[in-house]
């Protein structure tokens, strides 16, 4: 086989592996390695880090410490937020948005986060 085949074959073959990389890649989410998707819970907690932290440690001293809580506790309060029964400023809109499945996603989330490694954000 002539040398500039050679070449075109190893560069088509060189193109091919890395586009079936980059499929492999949006297919698992962009996490590293595959191996650990960003999981709904963290999704939807991506938008109640502005306050309470993106670690669940909290922003300063008025909110509660939310990670390493039991899963059950941060479900009931959330359900309480929902329906109105517990007392806030804005957590009751604010969980009037997440449906049951979500909530317990979030809940799942952040009980499994280690509270003794987290520091409050100031």
């Amino acid at each position: 086989m002539p040398m500039g085949v050679r070449t075109g074959m190893r560069m088509r073959m060189r193109v091919l592996m890395m586009l079936l990389r980059l499929l492999l890649l949006a297919a698992c989410g962009w996490a590293p390695m595959c191996g650990a998707a960003p999981s709904d819970g963290a999704r939807l907690y991506a938008s109640c880090a502005a306050c309470h932290g993106t670690a669940g440690a909290g922003a300063g001293q008025a909110l509660p410490v939310l990670a390493g809580q039991p899963r059950e506790a941060l479900v009931a309060s959330m359900r309480a937020f929902k329906a109105g029964t517990r007392p806030a400023t804005i957590m009751q809109q604010i969980a009037k948005g997440y449906s049951d499945e979500e909530i317990e996603s979030i809940a799942a989330y952040l009980a499994v986060m280690r509270k003794d490694t987290m520091r409050r954000e100031p």
